[in-house]
Protein backbone atom coordinates (compact mmCIF):
# COMPACT_ATOMS: atom_id res chain seq x y z
CA UNK A 1 0.00 0.00 0.00
CA UNK A 2 1.31 3.44 -0.93
CA UNK A 3 2.15 5.54 2.12
CA UNK A 4 1.54 9.27 2.50
CA UNK A 5 4.28 11.88 2.46
CA UNK A 6 4.33 12.47 6.22
CA UNK A 7 4.60 8.74 6.89
CA UNK A 8 7.49 8.32 4.48
CA UNK A 9 9.21 11.39 5.93
CA UNK A 10 9.29 9.64 9.31
CA UNK A 11 9.79 6.00 8.30
CA UNK A 12 11.23 5.92 4.77
CA UNK A 13 14.37 3.84 4.33
CA UNK A 14 14.42 2.54 7.90
CA UNK A 15 12.69 -0.24 9.82
CA UNK A 16 13.74 -0.35 13.47
CA UNK A 17 12.73 -4.03 13.66
CA UNK A 18 15.28 -5.10 11.08
CA UNK A 19 17.81 -2.24 11.21
CA UNK A 20 19.65 -0.45 13.96
CA UNK A 21 19.06 -3.04 16.67
CA UNK A 22 15.54 -1.76 17.37
CA UNK A 23 16.54 1.91 17.82
CA UNK A 24 13.59 4.22 17.21
CA UNK A 25 15.92 6.86 15.72
CA UNK A 26 18.29 6.00 12.91
CA UNK A 27 21.63 5.23 14.60
CA UNK A 28 24.66 7.40 13.86
CA UNK A 29 27.22 5.01 12.37
CA UNK A 30 30.22 7.19 13.21
CA UNK A 31 32.76 4.82 11.74
CA UNK A 32 35.29 5.38 8.97
CA UNK A 33 35.38 1.68 8.02
CA UNK A 34 33.39 -1.53 8.40
CA UNK A 35 34.42 -5.16 8.74
CA UNK A 36 34.17 -6.85 5.34
CA UNK A 37 34.27 -10.26 7.13
CA UNK A 38 35.84 -12.39 4.38
CA UNK A 39 38.14 -11.86 1.40
CA UNK A 40 35.45 -12.98 -1.04
CA UNK A 41 32.89 -10.63 0.46
CA UNK A 42 35.40 -7.76 0.41
CA UNK A 43 36.13 -8.41 -3.26
CA UNK A 44 32.41 -8.44 -4.07
CA UNK A 45 31.84 -5.21 -2.13
CA UNK A 46 34.70 -3.48 -3.93
CA UNK A 47 33.37 -4.63 -7.31
CA UNK A 48 29.86 -3.41 -6.50
CA UNK A 49 28.47 -6.90 -6.94
CA UNK A 50 26.72 -6.86 -3.56
CA UNK A 51 25.35 -4.10 -1.34
CA UNK A 52 27.03 -3.36 1.94
CA UNK A 53 29.49 -1.09 3.70
CA UNK A 54 33.26 -1.10 3.80
CA UNK A 55 34.42 2.54 3.98
CA UNK A 56 32.34 5.64 4.75
CA UNK A 57 33.64 7.64 1.81
CA UNK A 58 31.96 5.00 -0.35
CA UNK A 59 28.82 4.41 1.66
CA UNK A 60 27.58 4.67 5.24
CA UNK A 61 24.46 3.16 6.86
CA UNK A 62 23.16 6.44 8.31
CA UNK A 63 23.72 8.32 5.07
CA UNK A 64 22.11 5.47 3.11
CA UNK A 65 18.86 5.89 5.05
CA UNK A 66 18.81 9.58 4.17
CA UNK A 67 19.42 8.75 0.51
CA UNK A 68 16.63 6.17 0.46
CA UNK A 69 14.23 8.51 2.27
CA UNK A 70 14.90 11.45 -0.06
CA UNK A 71 14.53 9.20 -3.09
CA UNK A 72 11.19 7.98 -1.78
CA UNK A 73 9.93 11.50 -1.05
CA UNK A 74 10.91 12.72 -4.53
CA UNK A 75 9.64 9.65 -6.38
CA UNK A 76 13.11 8.68 -7.62
CA UNK A 77 14.87 5.36 -8.10
CA UNK A 78 17.95 6.25 -6.07
CA UNK A 79 19.91 9.11 -4.50
CA UNK A 80 23.43 10.18 -3.58
CA UNK A 81 23.91 12.42 -0.54
CA UNK A 82 26.77 14.91 -0.47
CA UNK A 83 28.42 17.38 1.88
CA UNK A 84 26.61 20.47 0.57
CA UNK A 85 24.02 21.64 -1.90
CA UNK A 86 26.68 23.04 -4.22
CA UNK A 87 28.50 19.68 -4.15
CA UNK A 88 25.26 18.11 -5.39
CA UNK A 89 24.60 20.78 -8.03
CA UNK A 90 28.20 20.83 -9.31
CA UNK A 91 28.49 17.04 -9.42
CA UNK A 92 25.20 16.64 -11.30
CA UNK A 93 26.04 19.31 -13.88
CA UNK A 94 29.64 18.21 -14.37
CA UNK A 95 28.59 14.59 -14.73
CA UNK A 96 26.03 15.51 -17.39
CA UNK A 97 28.35 17.78 -19.38
CA UNK A 98 31.61 15.89 -18.75
CA UNK A 99 34.03 15.90 -21.64
CA UNK A 100 33.17 19.28 -23.15
CA UNK A 101 29.37 19.41 -23.23
CA UNK A 102 27.13 22.44 -22.95
CA UNK A 103 24.39 23.37 -20.50
CA UNK A 104 21.37 25.66 -20.81
CA UNK A 105 20.31 27.61 -17.76
CA UNK A 106 18.43 30.78 -16.74
CA UNK A 107 20.12 33.82 -15.22
CA UNK A 108 17.55 33.66 -12.41
CA UNK A 109 19.41 31.19 -10.18
CA UNK A 110 21.19 31.01 -6.85
CA UNK A 111 24.35 33.09 -7.18
CA UNK A 112 26.92 30.36 -6.69
CA UNK A 113 25.26 28.19 -9.34
CA UNK A 114 25.53 31.04 -11.86
CA UNK A 115 29.14 31.70 -10.87
CA UNK A 116 30.06 28.04 -11.25
CA UNK A 117 28.62 27.80 -14.75
CA UNK A 118 29.75 31.25 -15.90
CA UNK A 119 33.34 31.45 -14.63
CA UNK A 120 34.44 28.04 -13.31
CA UNK A 121 33.06 25.24 -15.47
CA UNK A 122 34.58 26.73 -18.66
CA UNK A 123 38.00 25.90 -17.17
CA UNK A 124 36.94 22.25 -17.55
CA UNK A 125 35.70 22.74 -21.12
CA UNK A 126 32.03 23.00 -20.10
CA UNK A 127 30.11 26.04 -21.34
CA UNK A 128 26.66 27.31 -20.43
CA UNK A 129 24.15 29.18 -22.57
CA UNK A 130 22.11 31.49 -20.34
CA UNK A 131 18.54 32.55 -21.12
CA UNK A 132 16.68 35.41 -19.48
CA UNK A 133 13.44 33.45 -19.12
CA UNK A 134 13.70 29.67 -18.78
CA UNK A 135 9.99 29.40 -19.67
CA UNK A 136 10.59 30.96 -23.09
CA UNK A 137 10.81 27.54 -24.71
CA UNK A 138 11.63 28.96 -28.15
CA UNK A 139 14.63 30.78 -26.67
CA UNK A 140 15.74 27.65 -24.84
CA UNK A 141 15.39 25.52 -27.97
CA UNK A 142 17.43 28.01 -29.99
CA UNK A 143 20.47 27.18 -27.84
CA UNK A 144 20.28 23.40 -28.25
CA UNK A 145 23.29 22.08 -30.20
CA UNK A 146 24.82 18.70 -30.88
CA UNK A 147 26.95 19.02 -27.73
CA UNK A 148 24.16 20.24 -25.41
CA UNK A 149 23.77 17.77 -22.56
CA UNK A 150 21.27 19.22 -20.08
CA UNK A 151 18.82 21.98 -19.23
CA UNK A 152 19.19 23.15 -15.63
CA UNK A 153 16.68 25.27 -13.70
CA UNK A 154 15.32 25.88 -10.24
CA UNK A 155 11.75 24.68 -9.79
CA UNK A 156 11.05 27.88 -7.84
CA UNK A 157 13.78 30.44 -8.31
CA UNK A 158 15.63 32.22 -5.53
CA UNK A 159 14.82 35.05 -4.80
CA UNK A 160 12.15 35.89 -7.43
CA UNK A 161 10.07 32.73 -6.69
CA UNK A 162 9.27 32.39 -10.41
CA UNK A 163 8.05 28.88 -11.23
CA UNK A 164 9.76 26.87 -13.97
CA UNK A 165 7.58 25.21 -16.60
CA UNK A 166 8.91 21.74 -15.84
CA UNK A 167 6.45 19.87 -18.11
CA UNK A 168 7.26 22.17 -21.03
CA UNK A 169 11.01 21.97 -20.43
CA UNK A 170 10.87 18.19 -20.05
CA UNK A 171 9.02 17.77 -23.34
CA UNK A 172 11.50 20.05 -25.10
CA UNK A 173 14.56 18.38 -23.58
CA UNK A 174 13.39 14.86 -24.34
CA UNK A 175 12.52 15.67 -27.96
CA UNK A 176 16.20 16.54 -28.36
CA UNK A 177 17.54 13.66 -26.27
CA UNK A 178 18.91 15.83 -23.46
CA UNK A 179 18.36 15.61 -19.73
CA UNK A 180 16.37 17.98 -17.53
CA UNK A 181 18.02 18.70 -14.16
CA UNK A 182 15.92 20.57 -11.58
CA UNK A 183 17.04 22.18 -8.32
CA UNK A 184 14.05 21.66 -6.02
CA UNK A 185 15.53 23.28 -2.91
CA UNK A 186 12.99 26.09 -2.44
CA UNK A 187 9.72 24.11 -2.48
CA UNK A 188 11.21 20.94 -0.91
CA UNK A 189 9.76 17.54 -1.88
CA UNK A 190 6.70 18.27 0.27
CA UNK A 191 5.42 20.99 -2.06
CA UNK A 192 6.68 19.64 -5.39
CA UNK A 193 8.07 16.49 -6.98
CA UNK A 194 9.67 17.56 -10.30
CA UNK A 195 10.02 13.92 -11.39
CA UNK A 196 6.21 13.73 -11.57
CA UNK A 197 6.33 16.46 -14.22
CA UNK A 198 9.15 15.04 -16.34
CA UNK A 199 12.44 15.97 -14.64
CA UNK A 200 15.21 13.38 -15.00
CA UNK A 201 17.50 14.48 -12.16
CA UNK A 202 16.57 16.43 -9.03
CA UNK A 203 19.07 18.16 -6.75
CA UNK A 204 18.64 19.72 -3.35
CA UNK A 205 20.56 21.74 -0.85
CA UNK A 206 19.34 19.72 2.12
CA UNK A 207 20.88 22.44 4.29
CA UNK A 208 17.70 24.41 3.70
CA UNK A 209 14.15 23.21 4.26
CA UNK A 210 15.01 19.52 4.55
CA UNK A 211 17.23 20.04 7.61
CA UNK A 212 15.04 22.96 8.65
CA UNK A 213 17.01 24.14 11.65
CA UNK A 214 20.09 25.80 10.18
CA UNK A 215 22.40 23.26 11.81
CA UNK A 216 23.67 20.95 9.05
CA UNK A 217 25.10 21.42 5.55
CA UNK A 218 24.16 18.85 2.93
CA UNK A 219 22.99 18.11 -0.58
CA UNK A 220 21.49 15.27 -2.57
CA UNK A 221 21.21 14.11 -6.19
CA UNK A 222 18.11 12.05 -7.05
CA UNK A 223 17.67 10.07 -10.27
CA UNK A 224 14.27 9.37 -11.81
CA UNK A 225 15.82 6.27 -13.40
CA UNK A 226 14.17 6.58 -16.80
CA UNK A 227 16.42 8.69 -19.05
CA UNK A 228 18.25 7.04 -21.96
CA UNK A 229 21.91 7.78 -21.22
CA UNK A 230 22.92 5.62 -24.18
CA UNK A 231 21.36 7.86 -26.85
CA UNK A 232 24.75 9.03 -28.17
CA UNK A 233 25.03 12.37 -26.37
CA UNK A 234 26.79 10.96 -23.30
CA UNK A 235 30.02 9.15 -24.23
CA UNK A 236 31.13 9.12 -20.59
CA UNK A 237 28.32 6.65 -19.89
CA UNK A 238 29.39 4.15 -22.55
CA UNK A 239 33.17 4.10 -22.12
CA UNK A 240 34.64 1.13 -20.17
CA UNK A 241 35.54 1.99 -16.57
CA UNK A 242 38.08 0.03 -14.57
CA UNK A 243 36.49 0.83 -11.20
CA UNK A 244 33.30 -1.10 -12.05
CA UNK A 245 34.95 -3.81 -14.17
CA UNK A 246 36.76 -7.07 -13.48
CA UNK A 247 40.07 -6.59 -15.23
CA UNK A 248 41.46 -9.87 -13.95
CA UNK A 249 38.75 -11.78 -15.76
CA UNK A 250 39.02 -9.61 -18.86
CA UNK A 251 35.60 -8.09 -18.33
CA UNK A 252 35.44 -4.34 -19.00
CA UNK A 253 32.07 -2.61 -18.72
CA UNK A 254 30.68 0.92 -18.89
CA UNK A 255 28.30 2.58 -16.47
CA UNK A 256 25.52 2.03 -18.98
CA UNK A 257 26.41 -1.68 -19.22
CA UNK A 258 26.49 -2.08 -15.47
CA UNK A 259 23.61 0.14 -14.34
CA UNK A 260 21.35 0.85 -17.33
CA UNK A 261 18.93 3.68 -16.62
CA UNK A 262 20.73 4.42 -13.33
CA UNK A 263 24.06 4.97 -15.07
CA UNK A 264 24.03 8.68 -14.20
CA UNK A 265 23.41 8.20 -10.50
CA UNK A 266 26.07 5.53 -10.20
CA UNK A 267 28.58 7.65 -12.11
CA UNK A 268 27.93 10.56 -9.71
CA UNK A 269 28.41 8.20 -6.78
CA UNK A 270 31.42 6.27 -8.05
CA UNK A 271 33.37 8.95 -9.90
CA UNK A 272 32.37 12.26 -8.31
CA UNK A 273 31.60 11.44 -4.69
CA UNK A 274 34.40 8.89 -4.38
CA UNK A 275 36.99 10.98 -6.21
CA UNK A 276 36.26 14.52 -5.05
CA UNK A 277 35.30 13.30 -1.59
CA UNK A 278 32.46 15.70 -0.75
CA UNK A 279 31.07 13.09 1.63
CA UNK A 280 28.21 13.77 4.03
CA UNK A 281 29.04 12.85 7.61
CA UNK A 282 26.85 10.33 9.47
CA UNK A 283 26.00 12.94 12.12
CA UNK A 284 24.88 15.40 9.45
CA UNK A 285 22.71 12.70 7.87
CA UNK A 286 21.17 12.06 11.29
CA UNK A 287 20.35 15.76 11.75
CA UNK A 288 18.79 15.92 8.29
CA UNK A 289 16.74 12.79 8.89
CA UNK A 290 15.47 14.41 12.08
CA UNK A 291 14.57 17.52 10.11
CA UNK A 292 12.69 15.49 7.51
CA UNK A 293 10.42 14.05 10.19
CA UNK A 294 8.69 17.43 10.62
CA UNK A 295 9.08 18.76 7.07
CA UNK A 296 5.39 18.62 6.10
CA UNK A 297 4.22 20.29 9.28
CA UNK A 298 6.90 23.00 9.19
CA UNK A 299 6.44 23.92 5.55
CA UNK A 300 2.64 24.01 5.84
CA UNK A 301 2.92 26.60 8.62
CA UNK A 302 5.69 28.56 6.90
CA UNK A 303 3.77 28.81 3.62
CA UNK A 304 0.74 30.26 5.41
CA UNK A 305 2.95 32.81 7.13
CA UNK A 306 4.77 33.66 3.90
CA UNK A 307 1.47 34.44 2.20
CA UNK A 308 0.44 36.62 5.16
CA UNK A 309 3.74 38.52 5.10
CA UNK A 310 3.62 38.99 1.33
CA UNK A 311 0.17 40.55 1.51
CA UNK A 312 1.18 42.76 4.42
CA UNK A 313 4.27 43.99 2.59
CA UNK A 314 2.07 44.97 -0.36
CA UNK A 315 0.27 47.37 1.98
CA UNK A 316 3.46 49.23 2.97
CA UNK A 317 3.85 52.45 0.92
CA UNK A 318 7.64 52.16 0.71
CA UNK A 319 7.43 48.71 -0.93
CA UNK A 320 7.36 48.95 -4.71
CA UNK A 321 6.51 45.30 -5.34
CA UNK A 322 6.66 41.86 -3.74
CA UNK A 323 7.98 38.70 -5.40
CA UNK A 324 5.94 35.77 -4.12
CA UNK A 325 4.38 33.64 -6.83
CA UNK A 326 2.10 31.99 -4.26
CA UNK A 327 -0.27 34.96 -4.62
CA UNK A 328 -1.43 36.58 -7.89
CA UNK A 329 -0.03 40.00 -6.90
CA UNK A 330 3.40 38.49 -6.42
CA UNK A 331 3.95 37.07 -9.92
CA UNK A 332 6.29 39.44 -11.70
CA UNK A 333 8.68 37.21 -13.62
CA UNK A 334 7.53 35.98 -17.02
CA UNK A 335 4.00 35.26 -18.20
CA UNK A 336 1.57 35.85 -15.30
CA UNK A 337 -1.05 33.49 -16.77
CA UNK A 338 1.55 30.73 -17.13
CA UNK A 339 2.75 31.33 -13.58
CA UNK A 340 -0.85 31.08 -12.37
CA UNK A 341 -1.34 27.79 -14.22
CA UNK A 342 1.95 26.33 -12.96
CA UNK A 343 1.15 27.38 -9.41
CA UNK A 344 -2.24 25.67 -9.45
CA UNK A 345 -1.14 22.49 -11.24
CA UNK A 346 2.36 21.90 -9.88
CA UNK A 347 2.31 23.62 -6.48
CA UNK A 348 -1.24 23.52 -5.08
CA UNK A 349 0.08 23.38 -1.49
CA UNK A 350 2.20 26.51 -1.92
CA UNK A 351 5.36 27.70 -3.65
CA UNK A 352 7.71 27.80 -0.70
CA UNK A 353 8.93 29.79 2.25
CA UNK A 354 10.92 32.64 0.67
CA UNK A 355 9.79 35.97 -0.72
CA UNK A 356 11.52 39.15 -1.82
CA UNK A 357 10.51 42.77 -2.18
CA UNK A 358 11.82 45.98 -3.68
CA UNK A 359 11.89 49.11 -1.51
CA UNK A 360 11.99 52.79 -2.32
CA UNK A 361 15.18 54.72 -1.68
CA UNK A 362 17.76 52.20 -2.82
CA UNK A 363 20.52 50.48 -0.95
CA UNK A 364 20.69 52.99 1.92
CA UNK A 365 17.12 52.15 2.88
CA UNK A 366 17.84 48.42 2.52
CA UNK A 367 20.71 48.74 4.99
CA UNK A 368 18.53 50.64 7.45
CA UNK A 369 15.80 47.99 7.29
CA UNK A 370 18.09 44.99 7.78
CA UNK A 371 19.95 46.83 10.56
CA UNK A 372 16.70 47.72 12.34
CA UNK A 373 14.94 44.35 12.59
CA UNK A 374 15.13 42.60 15.95
CA UNK A 375 13.32 39.28 15.51
CA UNK A 376 14.39 38.58 11.94
CA UNK A 377 18.01 37.37 11.74
CA UNK A 378 20.39 38.78 9.11
CA UNK A 379 21.62 35.48 7.66
CA UNK A 380 22.20 34.09 4.14
CA UNK A 381 20.43 30.76 4.68
CA UNK A 382 16.86 29.82 3.73
CA UNK A 383 14.47 27.14 4.97
CA UNK A 384 15.35 27.66 8.63
CA UNK A 385 12.73 27.44 11.37
CA UNK A 386 13.81 31.02 12.18
CA UNK A 387 12.85 33.90 9.91
CA UNK A 388 15.88 35.31 8.10
CA UNK A 389 16.44 38.51 6.14
CA UNK A 390 19.19 39.38 3.68
CA UNK A 391 20.11 41.77 0.85
CA UNK A 392 20.78 39.24 -1.95
CA UNK A 393 22.57 41.56 -4.38
CA UNK A 394 25.36 42.06 -1.84
CA UNK A 395 25.35 38.60 -0.23
CA UNK A 396 23.86 35.51 -1.91
CA UNK A 397 24.16 36.84 -5.49
CA UNK A 398 27.29 38.96 -5.10
CA UNK A 399 29.29 36.85 -7.57
CA UNK A 400 26.67 37.08 -10.34
CA UNK A 401 27.65 39.48 -13.17
CA UNK A 402 25.72 42.76 -13.01
CA UNK A 403 23.71 42.30 -16.24
CA UNK A 404 22.62 38.80 -15.19
CA UNK A 405 21.78 39.94 -11.68
CA UNK A 406 19.69 42.88 -12.85
CA UNK A 407 17.98 40.75 -15.49
CA UNK A 408 16.95 38.41 -12.69
CA UNK A 409 15.58 41.35 -10.70
CA UNK A 410 18.27 41.14 -8.02
CA UNK A 411 18.99 44.84 -7.58
CA UNK A 412 20.54 46.70 -4.65
CA UNK A 413 17.08 47.73 -3.46
CA UNK A 414 15.81 44.13 -3.12
CA UNK A 415 15.37 42.35 0.23
CA UNK A 416 14.76 38.62 0.66
CA UNK A 417 12.98 36.98 3.58
CA UNK A 418 13.04 33.28 4.43
CA UNK A 419 9.98 32.69 6.58
CA UNK A 420 10.29 30.66 9.76
CA UNK A 421 7.91 29.38 12.42
CA UNK A 422 7.40 32.52 14.51
CA UNK A 423 3.99 34.09 15.00
CA UNK A 424 3.03 36.08 11.89
CA UNK A 425 1.91 38.99 14.05
CA UNK A 426 5.33 39.21 15.67
CA UNK A 427 7.09 39.16 12.30
CA UNK A 428 4.79 41.88 10.96
CA UNK A 429 5.40 44.02 14.04
CA UNK A 430 9.15 43.66 13.64
CA UNK A 431 9.05 44.60 9.96
CA UNK A 432 6.75 47.55 10.64
CA UNK A 433 9.05 49.02 13.28
CA UNK A 434 12.07 48.47 11.00
CA UNK A 435 10.34 50.37 8.18
CA UNK A 436 9.42 53.13 10.62
CA UNK A 437 13.06 53.51 11.62
CA UNK A 438 14.37 53.25 8.07
CA UNK A 439 12.00 55.88 6.69
CA UNK A 440 11.67 58.22 9.66
CA UNK A 441 13.32 61.04 7.70
CA UNK A 442 11.78 60.06 4.36
CA UNK A 443 9.91 62.74 2.43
Amino acid sequence: MSQGFATRAVHGGYDCRSQGGGSASVPIYQSAAFDMVTANRGDALAAGEIEGFSYSRLSNPTVKVLEDRMSSLEGGKGAVAMASGMAAVSSALLCAAEGGGRLISPVDLYGTSVDAMKTFFPNFGIETDFVEDINDLDAVESFIRDDTRAIFAESVSNPSTAIADIPGLADLAHRHGIALIIDNTVPTPYLLNPIDFGADIVVHSTTKGVAGHGNALGGVVIDAGRFDWGNGRYPQMTQPELIISDERRGSMVSFLDAFGSLAFLNRVHTKYLHTFGAVMSPFTAYLQLTGLETLAQRVTTQVRTAETLARHLLSIPQVEYVNYSGIPEGRHRGDADLQDRLSSTMLPKGVGTILSFKVRGGYEQVKRIVDSVHLLAYMPNIGDCRTLIVDPARITHREVPGPYRLSAGVSDDLIRISVGLESPDDLIADLDQAFAVAYQDWD
